[in-house]
């Protein structure tokens, strides 16, 4: 089987395994992919890509700490709505999973009848969005659909906030977001506008290729060591470990959001492929 159901935490999930050995985990709250395991070489071992705090809250109550959250329709405090927007704490549904050119895949989706009262009321739009997730290899593709059902234009904002995992993180270095290295010695939050071409990314043990459309910008956040103090779902030393490097739909110049009319769908691809050797 090329998906199977199980238990994350106390959380219900999707399991992904491709022929060659690849695997995924997506919990159904937030459709949050929780591990990505990656195979480098043929017939080699499938080994984690993503960071998953040891703190994370894994009972639906709180967002998940790791992997990659789907941001929508806000990022952080752009906005008036919830910071991140809800998807990452809404549960999705499962619209189809089966196996595709040697890839495990799985559809979900979101619309604004599945949301909680309390959260439909603070976003009164009509929506639906489609997340899919496939593996295969050493290769995570994923897409994020938005589509505008309703009668009224709206603004949004999207992000694929993926928590790579590393062995340090001042070994990292960063090229394709800016014009030199980009390499993090303390804590670092910051936007890059405009993205032409993939993003190359030494974790500093091996190399991964990133690569982006309809995401025009990219985010890279780690919160240092004063940050991750004071953050209660994060060991004091777990920033270390990771480095976010997400792609992102911002806005235009001035950041104003996206605007989406009435039957118009926007599509956001990403795609991270481990350098095998």
């Amino acid at each position: 089987m090329s998906a199977t159901t199980i238990n994350f935490g106390q959380l219900p999930a999707l399991q992904l395994r491709a022929p060659d050995g690849a695997e995924a985990t997506i919990t159904l709250y937030g459709a949050h992919v929780v591990s990505w395991k990656a195979v480098t070489t043929a017939g080699g071992p499938a080994q984690e890509r993503l960071f998953l705090s040891s703190l994370s809250a894994l009972d639906g109550q709180k967002a998940i700490r790791g992997g990659v959250p789907v941001i929508f329709p806000q990022f952080a405090e752009r906005g008036t709505g919830m910071r991140h927007g809800f998807a990452r704490v809404a549960t999705w549904r499962v619209l189809d999973q089966g196996e595709a050119d040697g890839a495990a895949f799985a559809v979900l989706a979101l619309n604004q009848g599945d949301l909680p009262q309390q959260l439909a009321a603070a976003w009164p739009y009509a929506f639906e969005l489609l997340l899919r997730v496939a593996v295969r290899g050493a290769q995570l593709d994923m897409s994020l659909d938005v589509r505008n059902t309703g009668t009224q234009a709206f603004p949004f904002a999207a992000a694929l906030h993926t928590y790579h995992l590393v062995e340090d993180v001042e070994a990292v270095r960063i090229d394709g977001v800016q014009a030199e290295t980009l390499a993090i010695t303390d804590k670092l939050d910051q936007v890059f506008e405009r993205i032409q071409g993939a993003i190359a990314f030494d974790t500093g043990a091996d190399k991964v290729t990133l690569e982006q459309t309809g995401f025009n910008d990219a985010v890279v956040w780690n919160p240092g060591a004063a940050d991750a103090a004071a953050l209660s779902d994060m060991e004091d030393e777990e920033y270390r470990r990771f480095v976010c490097i997400e792609p992102a739909l911002l806005g235009d110049a001035a950041a104003r959001p996206q605007q989406l009319e009435p039957g118009g769908i926007w599509r956001g691809t990403y795609r991270a492929v481990v350098q095998a050797g």
